[in-house]
């Protein structure tokens, strides 16, 4: 088709001469603001110094001094493959190690008689190299039961067919090993971790070291949970209830330090089924009686790819399933040698399980005639054994979702005394006698048997102001508001109270609670009324009951709801009104509440109850001295917000319930006391957070930060903030550069898409307390004093990280946070960045006394698992991945959590 408006267009260009070749032209392209392949890599920053302010001590930790003679070697890594004899490869958890063992065992002098460190997958390590770099092997392996011992079977054969094949197929199997180099690693990369210098075979040196430790606690029958190893051992194993036990062990893993290469050695605790009979334990888990009261379709779901034994021949399986008909009922086919075809041949015939081992077998059974069989085969080639000649293996983690009741018995039943733990992993170390192992001797490695004495630091507690300006005494990390007002007290006008059918005297309550507020500067007006749920609703669903005490609760309150709502609920640990209740409130109709269980109510429980609620309801319970003051180094001199960042992620057993993403950030300033969140969903067991900056059309910003940094331009008088000190929760160390890079980029861009001249200087640090580093006062009971800082020696050889016991360790051994400093643009001094760390344990309003880490990281938290209840995500993973038809490629869409409302969104929600 001919261009109407061709006479408007320029002449064609000139003809190019042959010898000439044209530059091409780069269509301009526009600035994509998600882009950042373009941007220089953000690396993490080095240690500028270390601090000096507070009392010097001298303190020892669970790190244990290695030396490493070895030091021009290499490592040879080698890649595993296993096939059966058929060729197919092996699949299968643990069978990995039994088979390396076995080919140690047949071919030792062929390997040149090295020792090696198989990592139980696909990886082995050699200190030297083998004889070749590709080998094979084949091996007989003795009676192995693997998912394919079920699948000689004949249909529905409880034996996997008939005694003859039963006894064949199990007798052994033949597998081919292939042993291939991949690549050698200097052990010299050792040396270069320690001096700071990380790279990608420094990592892997030590990687080996680990699995070396692995191999030895294979060796001795450990269940391996990453670096912790547990022994079977009944001494270890400790009853929580359900047929669930905690099981103490030990973790060790090398570190890299400024001191040198150390072994962290600590205890460690995880969940196993109870070993014994199948039946005993699903009895247990459900809390029944006897068999006959069991839940089967749930009991399949919890035993689910358990590994068995079975009684009468000693063989292991793992659970696929259960038969669809009890044992007595539930047919197969068998040939049978009595019976026989016209041509002479045996002839299948049809029996129950049941008939096949109490008659064929001779087997006795009590109970299993009524209950349906474990199955161990696949779906269309089952293989059923009764369950009274099931047994669970030892040493079995249990990955369902613990309840709250287990939950809290493993917490008590794990805590140790430091004087305890000293005395534990001593023993522990002199057990394992890592200098006889004879890998570890051909790397040159020894490994000191005392703990490591390192310098620490005391520093002040910060000063801390009540309301009239008094001051609050602090002692080993506590004070209290004895004879003294809150510094900032909330008024409390029109409110309601709400009772479950909890027992308790309401007016009494009512009457305690204003007493005690009055003393600390909070108004109380009477309730204007109390709410008893009535009684045809008390079994209702607890969305119901909850939305019929709200219809009672708007017809006291036509016009305007209530400002607050104490809400008292029937039970303490457990109570699934909670979520449903926080989100009428919160999401609906924007009320300030505070739940309470009244079971033991006395004067120091109300106490910090108002801690809770003035705190929700805008006012500060306390201050630090220095922020009243404006003296706080670095902060105080210019606006400066405060990020606490989290992601809460659903529970063993959930694993597609959307992941929760919270920040929280500080406002008002110069304060840096008073905190709001934001919170969004994200996709499931997803560590990043995806929604911190989110443009759409036009000029909107959906993100998470955006809201934030207005909020903080409003309540601190038009001003934006030129430094943003952001705090880091649940990351490991792998993950610190997408923190430093995505995560730091989105809020960078989300500064830049509100204002694209303003450029805030930024100061990022990850705050861990899942590892294994621990300090102990050096012959003393105590745990180490409120305000340690530990920033030399245990720490990283050159990244800027330190180590902080903020609190008084009451229970138990102190864990202290580990603090990452990533990158630091504002520049701070290390003791000033050390006592501002100090100082934001401080001022967590919920307690009166000093946490193990920031407040605004334990208000992420908070804000992420109280928001998390909004919704029933059990019910939402099942509607838009299982029901409609739908298939789509790819995850099903993560469904928005409901929003706050209005009147709460900026306030202290979920202290």
């Amino acid at each position: 088709m001919e261009n109407p408006d061709s006479e408007l267009l320029p002449p064609p260009p000139p003809e190019i001469p042959p010898d000439v070749i044209p530059e091409q032209v780069q269509p301009e392209k526009k600035p994509d603001l998600n882009n950042n392949s373009s941007k220089p890599k953000r690396v993490l920053m080095r240690r500028p110094g270390i601090g000096s302010r507070g009392r010097k001590m001298t303190f020892i930790t669970n790190h244990f001094k290695v030396g490493f003679g070895n030091t021009s070697g290499f490592f040879y890594h080698y890649c595993i493959s296993l096939f059966y004899e058929d060729g197919r490869p092996v699949e299968g958890k643990g069978i990995g190690r039994k088979v390396l063992d076995k080919v140690y065992e047949t071919y030792e002098s062929e390997l040149g008689g090295r020792d090696f460190a198989y990592d139980g997958e696909k990886s082995l390590f050699t200190v030297g190299a083998l004889p070749r770099n590709n080998m094979e092997f084949t091996v007989v392996l003795d009676a192995v039961v693997s998912k394919r011992t079920a699948e000689n079977g004949g249909s529905g054969s409880p034996n996997g067919g008939d005694v003859k094949r039963m006894r064949r197929s199990s007798q052994s199997k033949t597998m081919k090993v292939d042993i291939s180099f991949a690549a050698k690693i200097p052990v010299q990369a050792i040396g270069n971790a320690l001096r700071g210098q990380d790279t990608e075979n420094s990592q892997e040196a030590l990687r080996v070291l680990d699995i070396i430790l692995r191999q030895i606690a294979a060796k001795q029958g450990c269940l391996l949970v990453r670096q912790s190893f547990f022994h079977d051992s009944p001494r270890n194993f400790t009853d929580l209830g359900g047929g669930v036990l905690g099981c103490r062990g030990f973790h060790s893993s090398f570190r890299a330090t400024q001191g040198g290469l150390s072994l962290n050695m600590d205890g460690s605790t995880t969940t196993i089924v109870q070993p014994g009979p199948l039946v005993d334990f699903i009895i247990a888990n459900q809390n029944c009686r006897d068999p006959y009261q069991v839940d089967w379709a749930k009991a399949k779901r919890t035993i689910k790819n358990l590994r068995i034994k079975i009684t009468t021949t000693n063989q292991e399986y793992k659970i696929t399933g259960l038969s669809e008909s009890k044992c007595q009922d539930q047919m197969f086919s068998m040939r049978s040698r009595n019976s026989k075809d016209e041509n002479g041949e045996a002839e299948n015939i049809e029996l129950s399980v049941y008939d096949y081992f109490v008659n064929t077998q001779g087997r006795k059974l009590q109970y299993s005639a009524d209950l349906p069989c474990i199955n161990v085969g696949k779906p269309k080639r089952p293989t059923y054994f009764p369950i009274e000649f099931c047994t669970l293996v030892s040493l079995q983690r249990y990955t369902k979702a613990l309840t709250v009741i287990q939950r809290s018995s493993l917490v008590e039943k794990s805590r140790q005394k430091p004087e305890e733990k000293i005395n534990i992993l001593t023993e522990t170390m002199k057990s394992n006698n890592y200098a006889a192992d004879p890998m570890l001797r051909s790397c040159g490695v020894t490994i000191q048997s005392q703990f490591t004495k390192i310098d620490g630091r005391i520093l002040v507690a910060p000063k801390l102001k009540a309301g009239g300006n008094d001051e609050l005494f602090t002692r080993n990390g506590r004070w209290n508001f004895n004879n003294k007002k809150y510094a900032e007290p909330a008024k409390i006008g029109l409110w309601a109270v709400v009772n479950f059918s909890a027992r308790c005297e309401v007016r009494k309550l009512c009457l305690d609670l204003a007493r005690i507020g009055e003393t600390k500067g909070i108004s109380f007006s009477p309730p204007k009324a109390v709410f008893e749920e009535l009684a045809q609703f008390r079994r209702a669903p607890p969305p119901i009951r909850v939305d019929k005490m709200f219809d009672q609760l708007m017809s006291e309150f036509p016009t305007e709801p209530p400002r607050f709502i104490l809400c008292l609920l029937p039970d303490r640990k457990n109570c699934d009104l909670y979520g449903p209740w926080k989100k009428k409130n919160l999401s609906e109709f924007g009320i300030f509440n505070q739940c309470m269980c009244p079971m033991r109510v006395n004067d120091q429980y109300l106490n910090n109850l108002l801690l809770k609620i003035n705190a929700k309801l805008g006012g500060l319970n306390s201050l630090l001295a220095g922020e009243v003051a404006r003296n706080i180094p670095v902060v105080s001199s210019k606006p400066t917000m405060i990020f606490g960042m989290d992601v809460s992620h659903g529970s063993p057993g959930h694993a597609d319930v959307p992941s929760i993403a919270a920040v929280v950030s500080s406002r008002h300033w110069p304060l840096i006391s008073r905190y709001r969140a934001s919170v969004r969903s994200q996709s499931p067991k997803v560590e990043m957070i995806d929604g911190l900056f989110k443009p759409g059309p036009g000029n909107d910003d959906s993100g998470i930060v955006r809201e934030l940094l207005l909020d903080f331009y409003t309540s601190s008088g038009k001003q934006k903030p030129s430094q943003i000190i952001i705090f880091r929760d649940g990351v490991s160390e792998s993950q610190f550069n997408q923190v430093l890079n995505k995560e730091l980029d989105q809020i960078i861009e989300a500064c830049k898409f509100l204002d694209e001249n303003w450029s805030p200087q930024f100061t990022l640090i990850v705050a861990q307390k899942n590892h294994h580093t621990k300090f102990f006062l050096d012959g003393s009971a105590d745990n180490v004093p409120p305000g340690t800082v530990i920033d030399t020696q245990v720490c990283h050889p050159s990244n800027n990280d330190f180590y902080m016991c903020a609190h008084a360790g009451m229970i138990g051994t102190t864990r202290p946070t580990h603090y990452h400093v990533l990158f630091d643009e504002i520049g701070f001094s290390a003791d000033d960045l050390q006592e501002l760390v100090h100082s934001l344990s401080y001022v967590y309003q919920r307690s009166n006394n000093a946490i193990s880490i920031v407040a605004p990281v334990r208000y992420a938290h908070l804000a992420a698992s109280q928001v998390s209840l909004f919704t029933k995500f059990d019910e939402m993973s099942e509607t838009s991945s299982s029901h409609g038809g739908v298939t789509g490629v790819g995850p099903p869409p993560v469904v928005e959590l409901p929003k706050l409302h209005k009147n709460v969104c900026c306030s202290m929600f979920f202290c």
